[in-house]
């Protein structure tokens, strides 16, 4: 989801971390930022620091010295000014296409807040205006390539600290592209020649795989209880037992993510005449008369489950890296120290993770939908769930379209992080391709959303079928938001695209997840 420039409320970045839901306000809602009191303190401090540094006859890296490989080189005073112009320029060398607006809002607003540590030591008049920007709609154009993940993302971020400097091209709150010194003037803003330091404060950090990192992590927690509301309407529609969701068998294997997974389904599919029309015992409530369903079925909370504990490792991996202070050299007391705190590994791990997470989840949720299609498996539903199998082919493609994402999924669960090349003449031997991991990340999780679309399409159509049974009412609501959006039940063949993707377009808008939980309240 692309943001806009709104009159919602602002953000204010302190010296403390960023939350995961006011990074999503700024990225997605165009929240417009402030900065705290107690930041522009701690930027003041620092940038005395800097300033003395500045003034010494001693090199110090980052302050008066070249960088990378050609950080031997004192630069003298009247030069710095240069410096700092020629370092933006020359690491502002993406290519490819244009980076969600999201991402780079997201990457700005990181950015900001490591400034607003007192760490990196630029001026208040600098950080002030990477707030300005946010607040403003001003988005500068970041290219797809560029970024290898250690020294921070330099080229994604250089392109941000090139716009600050009325430079490169931007995008306004509108969405029209226009030179940076245009979009600023426009605004009543003005650009910065950058002092000793900044340049380099401005593009040394994580800050581009840590923001997709976090909008993933929201997206995926959304997802995986959207998967639960599929997987339910998959196994009511296929005549499966609830049973094997108990919670005391869950609890005989204690993982945190499986036993909220099966406390949904058991909650999804209460009240279901479907379930209760194969149940068998006292008042037909105790037992299912199969007991065995596919593991596709049986073992979606071992699945979702395992999927949800992961994301939230990822989560506490992003919540340290809010509260870290990414920059190389930083200002530690009076003094600049430095480091090597901009390596991506920690962040880059994680995002391929979460990568094996969505293709996984993809895949099981394939595997029921592909049940409903088979007469042999789908326990008395025609072929496809066509009106006139032979004549009609139902939601047969449908499930092509769920195995090629999937195919793709897989694909992209190929680890970035384990890859590294050599840069800037071998003083840069060993990067984290954590840009990269974030990039295929972020069309993982577009692909899970897709397959997960399918499956509630083609689920809700095999629950249409089975009438006069009637569905759990969480599974009806979600039925009937199908209805309401014009997508309908069952019928002749007719073109199937745009129902695919209008519910694409519930599932990723949180409406589907909404309409099962307006029923039994919100999902664990």
């Amino acid at each position: 989801m692309q943001s806009t420039h709104t009159t919602a409320s602002p953000v204010e970045v302190g010296v403390g971390p960023v939350s995961f839901d006011d990074l999503v306000r700024v990225a997605r809602e165009g929240a417009p930022v402030t900065l705290a009191d107690d930041a522009l303190d701690a930027i003041d401090r620092a940038r005395a620091v800097i300033e003395e540094l500045a003034a010494a006859e001693t090199p110090s890296y980052g302050v008066s010295t070249g960088f990378g490989a050609l950080a031997t080189r004192h630069i003298p005073v009247e030069m710095r000014a240069q410096l700092q112009r020629s370092l933006v320029r020359s690491h502002a060398a993406g290519s490819g296409p244009e980076v969600e607006r999201e991402v780079v809002r997201a990457l700005m607003l990181l950015r900001l807040s490591t400034l607003a540590t007192g760490r990196t030591g630029v001026r208040r008049g600098t950080a002030q205006l990477m707030a300005d920007l946010l607040s403003h709609g001003i988005t500068p154009v970041v290219r797809e390539y560029g970024s290898l993940g250690c020294s921070g993302d330099l080229a994604p971020l250089s392109h941000c600290a090139l716009a600050l400097m009325g430079e490169g091209e931007v995008r306004d709150a509108s969405g029209t592209l226009l030179p940076a010194a245009e979009a600023l003037a426009a605004v009543g803003l003005e650009p910065v020649e950058l002092a000793a330091k900044e340049g380099l404060a401005l593009i040394n950090g994580t800050d581009g795989m840590l923001g997709m990192l976090v909008l993933a992590i929201a997206d995926l927690r959304m997802l995986l209880r959207t998967a639960d509301v599929a997987a339910a309407m998959s196994v009511e529609a296929q005549l499966g037992t609830d049973r094997v969701f108990a919670p005391e068998l869950q609890a005989i294997r204690p993982h945190p993510g499986q036993a909220l997974s099966a406390a949904n389904l058991t909650a999804l599919l209460v009240g279901s005449g479907v379930v209760a029309s194969h149940r068998t015992g006292p008042s037909n409530t105790v037992e299912c008369n199969r007991v065995q369903d596919a593991y596709s079925l049986r073992c979606s909370p071992q699945v979702h489950g395992a999927a949800r504990d992961t994301v939230e490792h990822a989560a506490t991996v992003a919540g340290r890296e809010l509260a870290s202070a990414i920059d190389n050299p930083v200002v530690i007391g009076d003094r600049v120290e430095s480091n090597g705190n901009f390596h991506g590994a920690p962040v880059a791990y994680v995002l391929d993770f979460l990568a094996i997470v969505a293709a996984d989840v993809a895949s099981i949720s394939e595997r029921r939908t592909d049940r409903f299609l088979d007469k042999a498996r789908n326990h008395g539903l025609p072929p496809f769930l066509a009106d006139d199998p032979g004549v009609d082919s139902g939601h047969m493609i449908a499930q092509y379209t769920q195995a090629s994402i999937v195919s793709e999924l897989k694909r992209l669960a190929v680890p970035a992080s384990v890859d590294s090349i050599p840069s800037s003449a071998m003083q840069e031997d060993h990067v984290s391709m954590g840009w990269n991991a974030a990039r295929k990340l972020r069309r993982s999780v577009d692909g899970l959303a897709r397959v997960v679309a399918v499956e509630v399409l083609t689920a809700a159509r095999a629950l249409d079928l089975r009438a006069p049974l009637t569905p759990a009412p969480a599974t009806a609501a979600v039925v009937a938001l199908l209805r309401r959006s014009g997508i309908e039940g069952p019928g002749p063949d007719r073109h199937l695209s745009p129902e695919i993707e209008a519910t694409v377009d519930l599932v990723q808008s949180g409406a589907v997840l909404a309409a099962a939980s307006s029923v039994i309240g919100e999902l664990a």
